[in-house]
């Protein structure tokens, strides 16, 4: 099997375990906040206890070699795992995943600022575009029902924690930031934990916390986390488009939560935008700007 087709096939599965994501957290009858505290809670400590199996102490000792700038990632990965939960919450499904796809373009802004990379033509252009279906989307949540513009900020807030840790992954390429995943989530387990109600979930919904935080998403984040290894990381953001598409239409279709005109008008233009840019940048032979998110 050739490297691209192994790229392709493990970034594709890593794309399909996390499209029920955000359908689980709209599946379990609990507040944002306590699901996003189970969620962290499992997939730090799946996460730390497989890396110990498979790599021993360590692997947790050469990552966090560097110093702060890990642990800062560490931070940054754990709280973004917890906003996307809460902005699912709070707003629509279709909301929260458009506007997630213009991570890369704002990793892009933030590594011009603080790492000196230089922005292409091509980028810059997609980053004037692309704001304008994000205006969409929140013009919208007042009109769409589930959605909510407290909510669309929340996701906007994620974009940019998102975003931090993504340009601090960056300026350490040489390190996998893959351990730090584990203590990122422990950590912002125990930060919830106060404004939690950890056992108010129903009975009937513990098999979805198990299967979210302690199976999908640790299975997700550890193939998205390899497949940019062996593909460009414009044919790998192409890829993570499809959860744009797809996971707004999961919804529809199992708890029938309608997008709503607005965020499909919106995201289209998103979508178009970043799947233009991306094919360009594959068609040119050249990078793209960031390297994809890997979402914890």
């Amino acid at each position: 099997m050739s490297d691209h087709l192994k790229g392709l096939l493990i970034t594709f599965t890593g794309v399909l375990f996390i499209l029920p994501d955000s359908l689980m957290v709209r599946l379990i009858e609990t507040d944002g906040v306590t699901v996003a505290f189970w969620k962290a809670l499992l997939t730090g400590t799946v996460t730390g206890i497989g890396l110990l199996l498979w790599r021993g102490p360590r692997v947790f000792r050469d990552t966090f070699a560097p110093g702060w700038k890990v642990w800062a990632y560490a931070a940054t990965s754990g709280i973004s795992g917890s906003l996307f939960v809460i902005a699912v919450a709070n707003t629509s499904i279709a909301n929260v995943v458009f506007i997630l796809a213009a991570t890369p373009l704002v990793s892009a802004l933030f590594s011009r600022v603080f790492l000196g990379e230089r922005i292409t033509r091509r980028t810059a252009i997609t980053m004037a575009v692309v704001p304008v279906g994000i205006a969409i989307i929140a013009y919208g949540s007042g009109e769409t029902e589930g959605a909510s513009i407290v909510g669309d900020l929340i996701a906007l807030g994620l974009v940019c924690v998102f975003s931090i840790g993504l340009t601090i992954a960056r300026s350490l390429r040489p390190v996998s930031m893959v351990p730090a995943i584990a203590p990122g989530m422990l950590g912002a387990a125990l930060v919830l934990l106060p404004f939690s109600a950890p056992m108010s979930v129903p009975d009937g919904d513990w098999i979805w916390i198990a299967l979210h935080g302690g199976f999908f998403i640790v299975v997700s984040t550890a193939l998205l986390a390899t497949g940019p290894k062996y593909l460009p990381s414009a044919e790998v953001a192409l890829l993570l488009l499809v959860e744009s598409v797809f996971a707004p239409l999961l919804a529809w279709v199992v708890v029938g939560e309608n997008p709503g005109k607005w965020a499909l008008v919106g995201g289209a233009i998103v979508i178009t935008t970043l799947a233009i840019s991306n094919l360009i940048a594959l068609r040119r032979g050249r990078r793209i700007v960031v390297r994809p998110p890997v979402r914890g």
